[in-house]
């Protein structure tokens, strides 16, 4: 029996498509090596889905127990009771301060009679309180001090100087001096108020105070005289100051346009007598 002619053999078909029924499904692009697939994507055949919003960021973290503190809190236990110490000491003394004050200024009482004098010493000179000004009648007066001296000069020939109004020169210093010293706003009214507290209308002593009150305003007044160098305006050079006088002006306030009130201005003088300067005091032993 003869055969016929062989059929030629179709086109082999690709390595790895053996078996497949139908066509073949084209492969998609090839991804270029070094170029990772981004994270989340790999494996995932679809678009990847958007992520949510950021989460706010939690409270601070306290620091842990033992970390060191600012301020006071970062001192040691030794310093810090020190601190505790000093502003204990400084609101005891406020409050002592404050507590004299007030009884210094209110009215008479049993506190003030045991204790009056211990107030006074905490008070005079530096926290003096004058309530004049609130007074029923407060003071309608201008009171001025001046003094005058006797200079022994080189020749031994003693003159006298002209009156130095020492309350208008402290008035000077004070006028327009945001920061007035207390000495030049109390000295001179202190030491003439406690003379007169001290003395009767004849200058005579009254009481174991008088000549304490006399030695501090004459000492006052040999120190005001030097600071005025009044020795060298008197001779012309050296000299020594043997003797001092103190005199008060007092005249009073004019009332104002408006007031009906009629009052003279004209002043009236006290004069205290001559005092002997002792020579440690005349030699400057008083600064």
């Amino acid at each position: 029996m003869r055969s016929g002619p062989a059929e030629p053999a179709g086109p082999a078909e690709p390595a790895g498509l053996a078996g497949l029924p139908g066509p073949a499904v084209p492969s998609g692009p090839a991804v270029p090596s070094g170029l990772a697939r981004p994270s989340g994507l790999a494996g995932s055949s679809g678009p990847a889905e958007p992520s949510g919003p950021a989460e706010p960021p939690g409270p601070a973290v306290p620091y842990p127990f033992g970390e060191p503190g600012t301020g006071v809190a970062a001192l040691s236990l030794r310093y810090r009771i020190g601190v505790a110490l000093a502003l204990a000491v400084v609101a005891v003394g406020v409050c002592v301060h404050l507590g004299m004050t007030f009884l210094h200024v209110a009215p008479a009482n049993t506190v003030t009679k045991a204790h009056g004098e211990a107030v006074d010493d905490w008070i005079y000179p530096e926290f003096e309180q004058n309530w004049k000004l609130f007074a029923p009648n407060p003071l309608q007066q201008n009171i001025s001090i001046q003094v005058r001296a006797g200079v022994r000069g080189p020749d031994g020939m003693t003159m006298t100087t002209g009156w130095y109004d020492l309350s208008a020169e402290d008035g000077k210093a004070i006028d327009g001096n945001l920061l007035p010293s207390h000495t030049q706003q109390n000295e001179l009214r202190r030491a003439w108020d406690f003379y007169v507290a001290t003395h009767d209308s004849e200058n005579r002593p009254v009481g174991l105070r008088g000549s304490l009150s006399e030695s501090y305003l004459r000492r006052i007044m040999v120190l005001r005289l030097d600071r005025d160098d009044a020795v060298r305006a008197a001779t012309g050079g050296d000299g020594v100051v043997e003797r001092v006088q103190v005199r008060s002006r007092t005249s009073n306030v004019p009332p104002p346009g408006w007031s009906r009130e009629k009052v003279s201005t004209t002043p009236s003088y006290r004069e205290l007598p001559w005092w002997k300067v002792p020579q440690d005091e005349a030699a400057g032993g008083v600064r």
